[in-house]
């Protein structure tokens, strides 16, 4: 939660479930992402939509801990309520490295989750970029980033993102990065306790799929006061929930969804005035505060 001290790379933790950690135990963060703005420029022939958006890091996230094993197994911790083991983005993500590698080594990777699932803030595509690079370390694969971004991006159009490691500009279907510099509010973020299904968001008809495409340098000259998210009027519809929390944090702060949500921001000057407003969130809401960020906190803790 923010405020809390990340784990160093190869900091030895303990976790209540999974006992005492080994000193080959390699622990790192999966940050958070937020979506500054998203503009749906189009629809491709295979369904997919055609976006501009900007991504920044927060400096809040899951943690995951990854221990050698002795033979090739891959063994994920705890068991995630819904989510099949061979479903899961982290046990592909190893796997894939396995299959494309031809590595025979294995993995116990136990995972601190923080991050609310299918709030739009990226936390299974950022648990997959962590395994990616954490395992290419751990198994000495000597992989580039370059390599890595492709692999991730068969996982999750969001994964190479939290690849390579620097706020950016994505366009296509978020997988043409171009890294930008943004300003670091502080933000509240709040998950008003309802799950979006992407698919509904993009499937609905209403949803705006022509925005003008516009140039990089607009869209940083344009900065906050104009970024919008093209699929918040969608999803505002389809889930009250959604709605209320909005329009409860507009009436404090600039407010948008994030991705298709269900979580949505308020952006803030200043640490205090942020802590207040989160203090004051429905209790029927999660809700904390972080500081956007444009280099990953999983770069700096590998160095």
């Amino acid at each position: 939660m923010p405020g809390s001290r990340r784990p160093r790379v190869n900091e030895i933790r303990t976790s209540g479930a999974a006992g005492p950690l080994s000193q080959d135990t390699l622990s790192l963060p999966a940050p958070a992402k937020l979506n500054r703005m998203l503009h749906i420029t189009g629809r491709r022939a295979d369904g997919y939509h055609e976006l501009q958006t900007l991504f920044q890091f927060l400096d809040v996230d899951d943690t995951l801990h990854f221990t050698p094993r002795n033979d090739a197994a891959i063994r994920l911790t705890p068991a995630i309520a819904g989510v099949a083991a061979e479903d899961n983005l982290v046990v592909r993500a190893a796997g894939l490295l396995q299959a494309e590698t031809g590595c025979r080594r294995g993995v116990d990777i136990h995972l601190e989750k923080r991050l609310p699932m299918g709030g739009g803030l990226g936390g299974g595509s950022s648990n997959a970029a962590t395994t990616l690079l954490a395992l290419n370390r751990l198994w000495a694969l000597g992989l580039d980033q370059e390599r890595l971004a492709a692999l991730g991006l068969t996982l999750g159009a969001d994964v190479p993102v939290f690849v390579r490691g620097h706020a950016a500009w994505a366009e296509g279907i978020g997988e043409r990065l171009t890294p930008v510099t943004l300003d670091t509010p502080y933000f509240v973020v709040i998950h008003p306790g309802v799950s979006v299904a992407t698919a509904r968001v993009f499937q609905a008809p209403e949803l705006t799929r022509d925005t003008a495409a516009i140039r990089l340098s607009r869209a940083l000259e344009g900065g906050a006061s104009c970024w919008k998210n093209d699929c918040e009027t969608t999803v505002r519809r389809l889930y009250p929930q959604v709605d209320e929390a909005i329009g409860w944090l507009a009436q404090r702060a600039p407010t948008m969804l994030t991705g298709t949500g269900a979580c949505l921001f308020g952006s803030l000057t200043n640490v205090e005035e942020a802590a207040s407003i989160a203090r004051q969130v429905d209790p029927r809401w999660h809700a904390f505060t972080a500081r956007g960020v444009n280099v990953s906190p999983l770069h700096k803790a590998l160095g």
